[in-house]
């Protein structure tokens, strides 16, 4: 079964555009440099531009344990730590087998 994070972010009016260029690219690199990435999707949603919404998928907590210890999730959470106001991460299984 797949391992799911989902994660609700308030960013800082002023910090919007920064935050958007980081996470763009922690995702990018997730996805093209983890194995274990399957899917990592950034949303903003579109009546508060200052709420980004990401949903990731990884084979296993394992998979999810390698992303937060690797280099690009380190630069992205040290540059990014100032312009989020609030982060609500919850974690979730997949239940669709098909997708797994």
């Amino acid at each position: 079964m797949a391992f799911v994070i989902h994660v609700d972010f308030a960013i800082k009016p002023e910090g919007r555009e920064r935050f958007r260029e980081l996470i763009v690219e922690n995702a990018t690199r997730s996805r093209e440099d983890e194995p274990g990435c399957r899917q990592f999707d950034v949303t903003q949603d579109p009546k508060n531009p200052n709420r980004i919404v990401l949903y990731e998928v990884y084979d296993d907590r394992a998979a999810f344990d390698a992303h937060v210890a690797s280099s690009h999730y380190a630069l992205f959470d040290e540059a990014s730590s100032g312009l989020v106001t609030s982060k609500l991460v919850t974690v979730l299984e997949r239940i669709d087998p098909a997708c797994d």
